[in-house]
């Protein structure tokens, strides 16, 4: 595929299509809009009249352009409105490689579905001025803390088959209700699976685990206490899960034990889970790292 002729714009890469060998149409748009079901064929046109699809070499194409069989067609999709999250993201740590940002809570890692703005991927290029900035892995969007990212491409592979690997060391942070009786620390292995497109992942005991966390009280203090999380494997919502599993859902957690009827932009009650530390030997120098938030979980204040 070659490069975009166009530039990014509000941080976000040019979308492309790719014309098949052969077409019913003989006009380019009318193809367009059999390919584009959700654009507007009224939009289509005025994305024609306004110049917006361009060939490979960046020329616009015009409204009666015909259509030309395995042809690239570059443009920029239209943003919907986004709720602005109301929190900073702040760098950690920025080198030739690679820059260490402390996510807030709501931010999306990368840009999809209805948080594409508001995401790290998009405030970070614009705030840093690095087109090609990019996640190394990720934290779900409810989930603050310490996130990775390389600056350009030719970094992103090694940084992220380290996190493939599991080669990355990280500690997570959690408030939930006092331990009680409860022993710990715990070690928690289960069976997790999670479907696309089903807001809770499942815990299945009839099968070998693939998940294990070890939680640790860090302390307690009247009916709440702050946890530290060690996760040895990188299922989703795998700590969501296992400290649901002990009893001790997450304080916030809209989704465990019990999905909650919370507008997606009601920024109001983080989850109260943080990424507190990650620690790796840096997979192009061998140098060891480590990076920590400073942020602290509101429900168990200083």
């Amino acid at each position: 595929m070659p490069r975009s002729p166009l530039p990014q714009r509000h941080g976000l890469d040019a979308a492309w299509l790719r014309t098949p060998r052969e077409s019913i149409h003989a006009e380019l748009r009318d193809h367009l809009v059999e390919r584009m079901p959700r654009l507007a064929p009224e939009r289509i046109d005025e994305m024609l009249a306004e110049g917006a699809f361009v060939d490979e070499e960046g020329h616009p194409l015009a409204p009666d352009a015909p259509f030309r069989p395995h042809a690239f067609v570059w443009f920029h999709r239209d943003l919907r409105e986004e709720a602005e999250v109301p929190f900073s993201l702040d760098v950690l740590h920025q080198d030739e490689r690679i820059v260490v940002v402390d996510k807030p809570h709501f931010l999306a890692t990368i840009p999809r579905g209805r948080h594409v703005q508001q995401s790290v991927v998009v405030r970070a290029r614009r705030m840093l001025g690095l087109p090609e900035l990019s996640p190394a892995h990720r934290l779900d969007r409810v989930t603050a803390g310490v996130l990775l990212l390389t600056t350009e491409r030719r970094w992103r592979r090694a940084y992220q088959s380290m996190f493939e690997d599991r080669v990355p060391q990280k500690e997570y942070e959690a408030v939930a209700a006092a331990p009680g009786a409860l022993e710990l620390p715990v070690h928690v292995r289960s069976h997790i699976t999670k479907q696309h497109g089903v807001m809770q992942a499942f815990e299945h005991d009839d099968r070998e685990p693939n998940a294990h966390t070890m939680i640790e009280l860090i302390e307690a203090r009247g009916d709440l206490a702050r946890y530290r999380a060690t996760p040895f494997t990188g299922k989703t919502h795998q700590i969501r899960l296992h400290m649901n599993r002990i009893g001790r859902p997450i304080a916030g957690d809209p989704i465990y034990p019990e999905v909650q009827d919370i507008d997606i932009d009601d920024f109001s009650t983080p989850l109260q889970l943080l990424a507190r530390t990650l620690t790796f030997v840096d997979p192009v120098d061998g140098v060891e790292r480590s990076f920590t938030s400073p942020r602290r979980l509101e429900a168990f204040p200083d």
